[in-house]
């Protein structure tokens, strides 16, 4: 009887840092310090990120164990010409980073648009509401400053919430309300605002509706002047995504003073997750992990500073529900 062989099996691949992350539920970047024992992670996720490391039989990458910040590294966040620094978001965004950099004494510094007009430059730079062709990035590039981009990018290192998903989230809940005249509250140039119009429309002309954008800002301000401009024109919708929260709160104050109730009237979704907005109702929104970003953020400038290839990640985002979604006029939910 002829001897037969058993087939050959494949070896399972190695498990990776982010493998280790997904098990445990937290960031690489958690992973990261974990691994190079830093004291700012909790004793509870420690031990959680130990057992699954254990049970994955997870080796660290002897590179991972360089992951840390050296003595004297600064880190820039670059914001856009436009974008004020006491922006809930960008606070909330700050704070993150700080709860990291502060304890380890790296500096966090604030930098305008127009980098060349700095005498130093810092170890390292993350890139806030890049535009296409941003001469920012090609300025850190040719001044061989890693850089790290809050968005996306094919040649950099990034980190975004999953904008189009969001938006495509915000639509489908509106959908699942009964409306079918929607509109997108943000066209312009940021990458983060065409990622959730493209999301958005993509869903909403998908399954039927009608979709109209109107241009604003992420500002309070711009979505008030925005809104009662385009309503004030002609313009007619029942159920509208802002491309932020705040520029949503501002949609909602020009609905109130145009005498359109919220959400009877018109239904509106944000987008953030922002713990307080200048508005009477519980906003609906479509909420981002901004400890995550800035958390994976940090992980993709000490891999940069490393001299590690760069990668992208994308951050998941969820609906959170409050008052200001209702089914359209006359219509049924």
């Amino acid at each position: 009887m002829p001897k037969t062989t058993a087939p050959r099996v494949p070896l399972p691949s190695r498990p990776t840092i982010a493998d280790v992350a997904q098990a445990a539920g937290v960031s690489t970047g958690t992973v990261s310090r974990v691994i190079n024992g830093h004291s700012t992670v909790a004793l509870a996720t420690r031990q959680r990120v130990q057992e699954v490391m254990a049970g994955l039989g997870y080796v660290p990458d002897p590179a991972a164990r360089h992951l840390s910040w050296r003595t004297g590294q600064t880190l820039g966040l670059s914001l856009d010409r436009d974008d004020p620094r006491l922006h809930p978001y960008q606070v909330l965004f700050r704070r993150a980073l700080e709860a990291q950099t502060a304890p380890q004494g790296v500096q966090l510094l604030d930098l305008r648009a127009d980098l060349s007009a700095l005498a130093h430059l810092p170890s390292a730079v993350l890139v806030m509401h890049a535009i296409d062709g941003d001469p920012r990035l090609e300025f850190l590039r040719r001044a061989g400053v890693p850089a790290v981009l809050i968005g996306h990018h094919p040649d950099l290192s990034w980190v975004a919430p999953d904008d189009e998903a969001g938006g495509a989230t915000a639509a489908q809940h509106l959908l699942e309300a009964g409306h079918r005249e929607l509109a997108y509250l943000g066209d312009g140039p940021s990458q983060v605002a065409q990622d959730r119009q493209r999301g958005f429309v993509r869903a909403a002309l998908a399954a039927g509706a009608a979709v109209q954008v109107i241009a604003s800002d992420f500002t309070v301000l711009g979505g008030y002047r925005a809104m009662r401009r385009a309503w004030e024109g002609g313009a007619r919708f029942t159920g509208l995504f802002a491309q932020s929260d705040e520029s949503a709160a501002g949609a909602c104050a020009a609905l109130e003073d145009l005498g359109v109730t919220v959400p009877a009237e018109v239904s509106v979704v944000g987008f953030d997750g922002l713990p307080e907005l200048p508005i009477r109702l519980r906003l609906t929104t479509v909420a981002q992990d901004i400890a995550r970003i800035a958390d994976t953020a940090l992980t993709l400038v000490q891999e940069a500073l490393a001299g590690q290839p760069p990668r992208g990640q994308l951050i998941p985002v969820h609906l959170l529900p409050g008052a200001t979604v209702a089914p359209p006029p006359g219509g049924n939910p």
